[in-house]
């Protein structure tokens, strides 16, 4: 497994536990969709994974050189390019000039944005900047990617593009991918599995697996979005009362 979680609880302070028995296990290459309300815990349980946050019960195994993490807001420096924005993760990780100027231009060429190289994020779309923050995570290197609602900004078609783009980069970067997301019909497209957290405290409590059949049968797709759907709404509703 590359990604392990045992019985993980979180709670801050004195405060009700966000997570709570959190069980589950990620195989390497994996695509593996978060689904859960608003406020269940997703990024709280990306936060622990990545190392940001440290968890109050349980156990993790993660590997060795951690995750690379890609959040909702692409956050580039507006004065650099989108190569300058790329280039400068490498040289904090200490990549030579020569190659990762080398590197950047590749990894913008695999989102497909290596004719955007030189320009800065105001002259971006969201989307595009969005590819420039996943070239971004890409160069970290690291065998896990979480992805925090990245495409929940942008509009419908673009998210649709995106999600073309992501399953595309995956393929070809065989990278680990932790993906949450609150939307149903996004979680079925890209995952190969999609995990359902309770709201708080935060749990695994239902999984379904996506085969390429469902994903490529637009009945079938629906049909389970739908279950995934009354089932997501059971939990709403149980939190409530």
């Amino acid at each position: 497994m590359t990604v392990l979680l045992e019985n993980l609880g979180k709670r801050f302070g004195d405060g009700a536990p966000v997570l709570e028995g959190v069980t589950a296990s990620i195989a390497q290459g994996e695509f593996v969709a978060l689904l859960g309300a608003s406020g269940c815990g997703k990024s709280t349980l990306l936060n622990i994974i990545a190392g940001l946050e440290r968890p109050t019960a349980g156990a993790l195994e993660v590997p060795a050189d951690g995750a690379a993490f890609m959040f909702q807001d692409a956050a580039l420096y507006p004065w650099l390019t989108a190569r300058g924005n790329v280039e400068l993760a490498l040289r904090l990780r200490g990549v030579g000039k020569a190659e990762r100027r080398a590197r950047a231009t590749d990894l913008l060429d695999l989102v497909r944005l290596g004719e955007a190289a030189d320009r800065r994020p105001h002259e971006l779309s969201g989307g595009m900047r969005q590819r420039v923050a996943l070239a971004r995570a890409l160069s970290q290197d690291r065998q896990v990617l979480l992805m925090d609602e990245p495409f929940a900004a942008l509009d419908a078609i673009t998210r649709d593009l995106l999600h073309e783009e992501l399953t595309r980069i995956w393929r070809e970067t065989g990278r680990t991918i932790i993906f949450v997301t609150h939307n149903v019909r996004e979680a079925v497209r890209l995952g190969q599995r999609v995990l359902l957290l309770s709201s708080r405290p935060g749990r695994v409590v239902a999984e379904w697996a996506v085969d390429e059949a469902t994903k490529s049968d637009a009945g079938a797709s629906a049909a389970l979005a739908n279950q995934l759907t009354s089932r997501l709404r059971e939990e709403i509703a149980r939190h409530a009362r």
